[in-house]
């Protein structure tokens, strides 16, 4: 199925935070707290200010994104869990790739 957002809202794919602790214990998904970082699957056209122009997102598909604990609306559109949002509620673009974290010795 296609879909589109509209106006200033974003279609959000959570990205699963790893399953194990740093000791390796597994946590189980009950336990486990529902990721906040995302990846934008995709944008509305933009929002109409006050003088009738339509202004684009600052966000783009493929923009990883930090999000509020309980921002957006969950949908399941082909069996996939997704998250829909105003870009309002994105606080932050997360730019460049991870660094990999240092294990203490």
């Amino acid at each position: 199925m296609k879909f589109r957002p509209l106006h200033d809202r974003v279609v959000v794919r959570r990205i699963s935070e790893s399953e194990k602790t740093a000791g390796g214990i597994i946590i189980p998904d009950s336990a486990q707290e529902k990721p906040q970082e995302g990846e934008i699957v995709s944008v509305g056209p933009g929002v109409r200010g006050s003088d009738g122009e339509v202004h684009a997102l600052d966000v783009k598909a493929g923009d990883r994104i930090l999000f509020g604990k309980w921002s957006g609306t969950e949908v399941t559109i082909d069996g996939e869990e997704l998250l829909i949002m105003k870009e309002s509620d994105v606080m932050a673009v997360l730019e460049g790739k991870a660094k990999a974290r240092k294990k203490a010795a």
